[in-house]
């Protein structure tokens, strides 16, 4: 019903478009294919800590740059399409990360996604940012997940994937861990299981809300555009109820159902996208009927022989303890009953952050201090087992627009690492977002 819905307000639903999607033997979808399995299968490693298992021990280190290379586009004959959603030169530090300014700045997790805010004045001490703490009113937000059980995933042998495509309810049946240490029931974002247990439960605004609120807290420049920013001896007035904080908090949280109407239009009315769970599911079969192979599956054949030269195949399937060649599941109930392009998560992404990125100093500083010894700008990311926060040195400062598009890549991304999306339906879901909130903003 939604895909059919027209506002009276805002950019018509129908009038944004994202770009059409590839057929499942296209550059494209090869590379989304080859994307995707390579995150699933690593998905319970500590990704997120520089100190960390160092992830390069993943892939053949005489082939790495190639591998890494081959991860997005593996063919320079490339549509007008494919063209467009090119990224600049992959490199093993740059790997699973967006395609926006700020995006391949370290750390890998958006600031917004770890930090809080001090107390609830200027006199009030009780918190530090490494708390990870976000005041919320006279209460708080904890940055802290809850810890799924590692290593455990789902839809991995046949019986179980056909259940869940027949519709079986089988969701809020994942596991969770009550230890102590990287087991406790809930730390910092740490593994990209963590990200996909965040974008599992999120309410779709939740990321981007908080943003707001730390950036508030931190006192954050509005844009020079904003009118009212003179001291109060001068203008009079301020904008509170019109340029203030809780214009901002509305519409961050407004923008988000403009963008899952106008997502849901071109999910049902325009694109109807297979989920790469299906697409597991094709391959799989593909692999295992030999006499499906010269028959209705046999256009998937280019796409089966990428994963094999990748050696995709063999891995996956001993990732699945030799059960099957399905696409690994981080949910138990794997994606949502709709097609796959373009992605909810990502197109309110592109919106909330481009209300953000209006409001506020696009290019003001976070405030999170300089090593004095150095004279290096300090960010924080988990420490080994996400109990805590821990220093990393930068040669730059970040930014709001780099921390925004980061923590937009951030949640977007993490349905990736679900398995539920491919990286193309972020890109270009993330794009129409924008163009949802920009209607707004020239209402």
């Amino acid at each position: 019903m939604t895909g059919g819905l027209f506002l009276l307000s805002c950019t018509s639903l129908g009038t944004q478009f994202a770009p059409p999607v590839d057929c499942e033997n296209s550059n494209t979808s090869i590379a989304d294919a080859i994307h995707i399995l390579n995150k699933v299968t690593i998905d319970n490693r500590n990704w997120f800590n520089s100190d960390g298992t160092d992830f390069r021990d993943l892939f053949d280190n005489t082939k790495l740059e190639a591998a890494v290379g081959n991860l997005f586009f593996r063919s320079i004959n490339l549509t007008e399409a494919e063209a467009k959603r090119k990224r600049s030169r992959v490199t093993v530090n740059k790997l699973f990360r967006g395609i926006a300014p700020g995006d391949e700045v370290e750390p890998y997790l958006s600031q917004f996604l770890l930090v809080g805010n001090r107390g609830i004045n200027g006199n009030d001490t009780v918190l530090k940012r490494t708390d990870g703490l976000i005041r919320y009113g006279s209460v708080r937000i904890d940055h802290r997940v809850r810890t799924a059980t590692p290593c455990k995933n789902y839809m991995t042998t046949f019986p179980e994937w056909l259940d869940v495509q027949n519709g079986a309810d089988v969701r809020g049946l994942e596991t969770y861990t009550n230890g102590t240490g990287a087991n406790a029931p809930y730390r910092f974002i740490t593994t990209p299981r963590d990200l996909a247990t965040y974008v599992h439960y999120d309410a779709l605004y939740e990321a981007y809300l908080n943003a707001c609120l730390i950036l508030l807290g931190m006192r954050a420049h509005f844009d020079p555009g904003i009118p009212f920013q003179d001291p109060d001896v001068e203008d009079k007035q301020q904008g509170f109820a019109t340029f203030g904080g809780p214009v901002i908090l509305t519409l961050v949280c407004e923008v988000a159902t403009r963008a899952l109407k106008a997502v849901r239009y071109q999910k049902f009315n325009v694109h109807r996208r297979l989920r790469p769970e299906g697409v597991g599911g094709l391959i799989d079969r593909y692999l295992t009927i030999p006499n499906l192979q010269d028959g209705e599956l046999k256009p998937i054949a280019p796409l089966v022989e990428a994963l094999r030269n990748e050696r995709l195949l063999d891995r996956v399937n001993q990732f699945n303890n030799g059960q099957s060649y399905l696409l690994p599941m981080a949910f138990p109930e794997g994606s949502p009953m709709h097609p796959s392009y373009g992605a909810g998560h990502a197109t309110v992404a592109g919106a909330c952050v481009t209300i953000l990125k209006a409001f506020f100093d696009h290019g003001w500083q976070l405030p999170l201090g300089k090593d004095e010894a150095t004279g290096r700008y300090i960010a924080y990311e988990p420490n080994a087992d996400g109990s805590g926060l821990v220093e990393v040195l930068l040669e730059q400062p970040l930014t709001v627009e780099g921390e925004l598009n980061k923590v937009a890549a951030n949640i977007s991304i993490g349905r990736n690492w679900a398995g539920v999306h491919y990286f193309t339906d972020y890109i270009e879901s993330l794009r129409l977002g924008e163009q949802i909130a920009i209607g707004i903003l020239e209402e």
